[in-house]
């Protein structure tokens, strides 16, 4: 209470796996009409527990999409997963094109600044992102996404404490491939999509792909024309597989993206504040008046991985993982959108990150398991200013400005194991265990300029005071075990208990101010030992208890698994900015951040997630109607939230970005369907979505999204025996406007906290697309 007063079991599911709302989807169109029984839903392979499996008999909670239901839902980034997972909320965070912020089942990190580190951890074939900066990642060239609910880490990878979301691309073939698709919708829409393989021994193959996302804005910037929400982005994947014998294989591969959309800037919910001019609110939500322009929006990144496996013999294989990436971006953020210069923020990220990962893993008659070692080496800088106003400011006359400059270094490692052993053909036992060791290291320099922007961003401002100068470091360990139960009474169903622990580190506040450390000691003088704990905010974890059930019902007509969780979570992270009066003149001149260790939360819920074949040879003799149906619930609450004058304030805060229910209902419609004499199979996809009520922040404000449901359809027609596809996809059909973000300093009775001007800005999702497609499979 004192230090808050003064301040993956992890998925990897087979190349050929199907999930569990898709197993029937993976037919070539054109293939011949199949027994009845053979287009039900089939076993699931999955290797989530490092050995094959059916998913019926892995006890955890896991969704997977493959890359053809992707398509078929016209799934174009990471993010709009999050329609079709229960308990997940996945969103392109605040200002920004392509930085990712992550929720499962209530814990994840919204704010991008070094400092921060994400509950949720995104993964790419293996590798784990430290960083949300260019997580927003295309899918295109992807075998499957997958989902991973409640803590991860005893198997592989970087220790998560609410869930992983992992990327796969698809491997390479023996024989040669090509693929194209080429896409044309509203808004000037234009994508290209192609990748391609090749042996070139017998033992060697190599592959590739592109693309190119391109479209207009859905809305304008009033003060200088540019589009808003437009895309131009451009990504490009390479990869090499060696056989160098039998039992070792070696696989290169990298990537590259780079992003040159507009920036993306905010719609203002309010009218402006502060005398002479008077900007209404604007009707369209895409729409902005935001003028800052000092830097442009750009991204750019890249990664390379090494993946080594070795088979020693019939029970033990090698296996090891080494990857390095980066990334950088400049944004400019307009937190008020309007043209006048106030709570205008440019900001620099820069990230780099090299980890290693070993693995032994054993395969028995009974007892399957893995050992392995995890070491990652990672940096992040961020940089950026925070222009505030003064009394008739504009943009050629800046007032005040608030920079921060930080460096943030990690250094983790770990090992860990996990095992399960067959107690009876029925019963099974696992195990497993993870010891993390985090080393924090963090520089924060933070200064008032007076003359406009810093040198960083071109600006002529000169530095007038040091609020903060602070160069530490900490340490951190933790063992998170787990234990899971699993019994099979009868054949397709399983019923499970597991208990798992997660952890995620502290850091250091990014935006504090040591120059407000308190003299905690009364000792007349303010030490570095007190500045330290000022700065910092400890770990925290989460004990998760979860029960469930899966099964296969009704001669294969009826997938289904149902899962239920609690989880304790304590010494929650929050971040948080106000702004501060250093001068004595009631007006904020600078701002600070207040990160503590709220409290402690409690959090529990329920998720189902089933198929159910509907019916099959209805209108002819291989038609097939299937529902694919998923619901989270969540009840999430803070037991203690002590705000920053000690007062536990937890029955007037919100669990941010948690929705109580979330659920999606897919129908889908497969037959054959003749155009112009042409024989092939039309596949119809409808697609609704729901979330109910979300709050943005802990506290409850204007940005909060009330219930909303998205209603999407897919259609898609292939000749048979033809390589040629056409789609055409609906998103959005009743064009919803829902926010998915934004920024808030204004207090309880509507005055500004930050600035003049007042700041309450929205980001929305996409309004309403249709795009035509043609694809091209050899």
């Amino acid at each position: 209470m004192a230090a808050h007063f003064n301040k993956l079991l992890f998925a990897a599911m087979a190349a050929s796996a199907l999930t569990p709302l898709t197993a029937y989807a993976q037919e070539d169109a054109s293939a011949a009409p199949e027994a009845a029984e053979e287009r039900r839903f089939g076993a699931v392979v999955v290797t989530a527990q490092r050995r094959e499996e059916n998913l019926l008999d892995v006890p955890l909670s896991v969704s997977a999409f493959n890359g053809d239901l992707l398509a078929d839902l016209g799934i174009q980034t990471l993010d709009e997963v999050a329609k079709i997972s229960p308990n997940v909320t996945l969103e392109v965070s605040r200002g920004t094109n392509n930085t990712l912020s992550a929720f499962i089942r209530g814990v994840g990190q919204q704010d991008p600044v070094a400092g921060f580190e994400s509950g949720v951890g995104i993964y790419v074939d293996d590798v784990y992102l430290n960083r949300p900066q260019g997580a927003v990642l295309e899918v295109y060239d992807i075998e499957r996404i997958e989902v991973l609910r409640g803590p991860q880490g005893t198997l592989y990878g970087r220790n998560t404490i609410g869930g992983a979301v992992k990327y796969v691309t698809k491997g390479l073939s023996d024989d040669p491939t090509f693929k194209a698709r080429g896409a044309y919708g509203s808004y000037n829409q234009a994508d290209i999509v192609a990748s391609a393989s090749m042996p070139i021994s017998d033992t060697v193959r190599v592959g590739g792909g592109l693309a190119f996302f391109t479209r207009d804005g859905f809305g304008e910037n009033l003060f200088n024309g540019d589009e808003n929400y437009n895309k131009d982005v451009a990504a490009y994947r390479v990869s090499a597989e060696w056989d160098v014998t039998p039992d070792f294989q070696l696989r290169l591969a990298g990537d590259y993206l780079s992003d040159e959309s507009n920036a993306r800037q905010g719609h203002r919910l309010i009218a402006d504040k502060f005398a002479p001019f008077t900007y209404p609110v604007l009707p369209d939500v895409y729409d902005t008046r935001a003028g800052l322009n000092v830097v442009e929006q750009d991204a750019e990144g890249k990664g390379v991985s090494l993946v080594a496996e070795y088979t020693l013999n019939d029970n033990f294989t090698l296996k090891n993982i080494v990857a390095y990436r980066e990334d950088a971006s400049t944004t400019p953020i307009d937190f008020d959108s309007l043209p006048e210069a106030d709570v205008d923020v440019p900001a620099i990220y820069e990230n780099d990150q090299l980890s290693e990962e070993f693995q032994i893993l054993y395969s028995g008659d009974r007892l399957n398991g893995i050992v392995g070692a995890y070491y990652l080496d990672a940096n992040a800088m961020t940089v950026f200013d925070v222009l505030l106003g003064t009394t008739g400011t504009l943009l050629s006359l800046p007032g005040l400005n608030a920079q921060t400059y930080g460096e943030v270094g990690t250094k983790t490692w770990s090992v860990f194991g996990d095992f399960t052993y067959d107690l009876t053909d029925q019963l099974a036992l696992t195990v497993g265990g993870r010891y993390t060791e985090d080393e924090r290291s963090s520089i924060v320099l933070r200064r008032t300029y007076l003359g406009g922007f810093s040198d960083f961003f071109g600006g002529a401002g000169a530095p007038i005071a040091t609020t903060s100068n602070f160069d530490g470091s900490a340490t951190f360990d933790d063992f998170s075990p787990r234990v899971s139960l699993s019994y099979k009474p009868v054949e397709d169903h399983t019923v499970y208990a597991t208990y798992s622990q997660g952890f995620k580190g502290g850091s250091f506040d990014p935006r504090a101010l040591t120059t407000a450390a308190p003299d905690t000691d009364l000792s007349g003088t303010v030490t570095p030992d007190e500045v330290t704990a000022f700065m910092l905010f400890e770990p925290e974890d989460v004990d998760s208890y979860e029960i469930g059930w899966k099964s296969n019902m009704f001669d294969s007509r009826l997938q289904s698994s149902l899962a239920a969780f609690y989880m304790d979570y304590k010494n929650v992270q929050i971040p948080g900015s106000i702004g501060v009066d250093t001068n004595g003149d009631g007006v904020a001149d600078t701002f600070a951040g207040v990160t503590t260790n709220a409290g402690a939360a409690t959090i529990w819920g329920i998720e189902y997630e089933g198929n159910a074949l509907l019916g099959e040879e209805m209108f002819n003799d291989s038609d097939m109607l299937t529902a694919g149906l998923s619901v989270g619930y969540i009840n999430a609450q803070y037991d203690e939230f002590i705000n920053n004058v000690g007062v536990d304030v937890a029955d007037q805060r919100k669990v941010q970005n948690t929705p109580e229910l979330t659920g999606s209902v897919r129908l889908t419609y497969d037959t054959p369907f003749n155009i112009l004499l042409k024989e092939g199979r039309l596949k119809i996809n409808a697609l609704t979505s729901y979330r109910s009520k979300t709050y943005q922040f802990e506290i409850p404000s204007a940005l909060d999204q009330s219930p909303y449901a998205l209603v999407d359809l897919g259609l898609r027609w292939q000749e048979n025996d033809s390589p040629w596809g056409f789609s055409l996809n609906a998103k959005n059909l009743t064009d919803e406007e829902y926010k998915v973000s934004g920024y808030n300093f204004l207090n309880a009775a509507g005055a500004s906290t930050l600035g003049l001007e007042g700041v309450l800005t929205a980001f929305y999702g996409d309004p309403r697309t249709i795009t035509f497609g043609v694809d091209y499979n050899f």
